[in-house]
């Protein structure tokens, strides 16, 4: 009797523990699916947001695409190229991943703070990890699919490791994506706005500018040949022909670049400031002897990328920035309090002088920043990196933003004379004729052969009277025509 008691005891208790090992198994295995469970729902499709990439800029034309769907990019590598009202902007990724979807084609507007690309985060994750993930449940809506590099193309497949077949394999490479073709020509914004205006697929037409960059001068002669390839036109002439028909006027719209809509709403705002103009004729006869001393030893010691010839213009900005320091009326700007609409003078300490450029996409002003610390050298590099980077339509918003005063040299153009605008947010603005050789009396009232340019001041009569713009004209005049002055100054 005592046997079997303790045999059905036993019994008992090992029912028990069978019982409480069944269910921790349970509660494991339902504990590890809610995980996967989870897991499954954490968005990993990233939308990227165009990033504000300029004061007041609202959106941007897509120049280029450097990726497509499909491919794998890695953190700060370059996605595409954009065109803003300023510059051109390259867009980098900030997550390493896959492409997954475009949201607009080359030549499109994108509008800033709106996704433009959705990249997969999860591409760089191990396959063991990515078949964990998706091993539960089908995909659902808003889940990545799972990654295989050989067929971003392909529907997704079976979780089983099954080898694909070699026709799987080869077809996937086909089709390539149609936005590619659009970005393969290298034009400027202006250059595609015209060619859409004049029904021109830009990809057709060959590009005669740097780097094989399609420019205005490129589309005509492409209209030339395709709708007229009997008639041919003088070599070196340069109108395009004229229709015979010209007894009737017409009109056609052309909309503005951004560039020119830029430029547009800038001078607008400016010519509500009272300007005034103070002009000066200055003689470079000295300067024109240092300069040409100088690049005797700077084209010696140039080395690779370096300056090895001086122009004009640095020494005239390092002279501006020099009568700054006398005259910081003249790098300041105008506020108005916004809760007693009482106007203010803003002064800044840092003299960032632009200079005014004309450029293949229109007239662009950067900025060189801090002149006050610079030597002539290297105003002159800066100079030239900035110049070489409007060219290729390559300037960065900070390269465009926080200038103080603007100086524009139209001389090298051909003109004369200027009357300039003032830039808003400042007060002054230089405008620098060509240089000329003109007959001129010595001291000893000899003729003798002088170098002379006109300088044009323009400023804010609001704040800048006459009187102060006239003797900050003078010590620049001062700088220019005695230019030994400035070794006085060496820091």
């Amino acid at each position: 009797m005592f046997l079997q008691r303790s045999s059905r005891v036993f019994q008992r208790q090992w029912r028990v523990c069978r019982s409480l090992n069944r269910t921790a198994e349970c509660q494991v295995r339902a504990a590890m699916i809610r995980g996967f469970h989870s897991t499954r729902n954490l968005q990993v499709v990233k939308p990227v947001l165009l990033a504000d990439i300029g004061e007041g800029i609202v959106e941007c034309e897509i120049i280029q695409w450097f990726v497509e769907t499909g491919a794998r990019v890695e953190e700060f590598s370059p996605l595409c190229e954009v065109q803003s009202d300023k510059a051109s902007v390259e867009i980098t990724s900030r997550f390493s991943g896959v492409v997954k979807k475009l949201h607009y084609e080359a030549g499109e507007m994108a509008k800033v703070g709106k996704p433009f690309v959705d990249i997969d985060i999860q591409g760089g994750a191990s396959q063991e990890a990515l078949d964990a993930l998706t091993a539960p449940e089908p995909a659902k809506e808003g889940v990545s699919e799972p990654l295989k590099r050989d067929s971003f193309s392909q529907p997704p497949q079976s979780t089983d490791r099954v080898a694909e077949s070699p026709t799987q394999i080869q077809s996937t490479p086909q089709a390539p994506p149609v936005k590619k073709d659009k970005s393969k020509a290298i034009a400027v914004p202006a250059v595609r706005f015209l060619s859409k205006q004049l029904n021109i697929d830009i990809n057709d037409v060959e590009g005669t500018g740097r780097d094989g960059r399609v420019m205005k001068e490129d589309l005509y002669k492409f209209i030339e040949k395709r709708d007229s390839p009997s008639r041919s036109t003088k070599p070196g002439s340069l109108f395009r022909s004229i229709p015979t028909d010209t007894d009737k006027q017409i009109e056609t719209t052309v909309q503005l670049t951004n560039t020119q809509l830029q430029m547009f709403k800038t001078m607008t705002r400016s010519l509500t400031i009272p300007h005034f103009l103070y002009a000066d004729e200055v003689d470079f006869s000295q300067l024109y002897e240092l300069r040409k001393r100088l690049n005797k030893v700077v084209s010696q010691l140039a080395g690779e990328g370096e300056i090895s010839k001086l122009t004009y213009l640095p020494f005239i900005i390092k002279g501006v920035s020099m009568a700054l320091h006398q005259y910081p009326i003249l790098n300041a700007r105008v506020d108005v309090d916004t809760e007693t609409s009482r106007p203010t003078v803003i002064h800044r300490s840092q003299h960032n002088i632009g200079v005014a450029m004309d450029t293949p996409s229109g007239l662009l002003v950067p900025v060189i920043k801090n002149v006050g610390a610079m030597s002539v050298l290297s105003i002159a590099a800066e100079l030239s990196r900035l110049q070489s980077q409007a060219a290729a339509g390559k300037l960065s918003p900070q390269d465009l933003s926080g200038g103080t005063i603007t100086v524009s040299n139209i001389g090298n153009i051909g003109g004369t004379y200027v009357s300039p605008v003032i830039v808003e947010k400042e007060v002054a603005i230089l405008g620098i004729g060509r240089i000329r050789t003109v007959p001129a009396f010595d001291d000893k009232d000899n003729v003798v052969k002088k170098h002379v340019c006109n300088f044009s001041w323009c400023a804010d009569h609001r704040i800048v009277d006459g009187a102060t713009m006239a003797r900050a004209a003078e010590v620049v005049r001062k700088i220019v025509e005695e230019p030994d002055v400035m070794t006085l100054h060496l820091r």
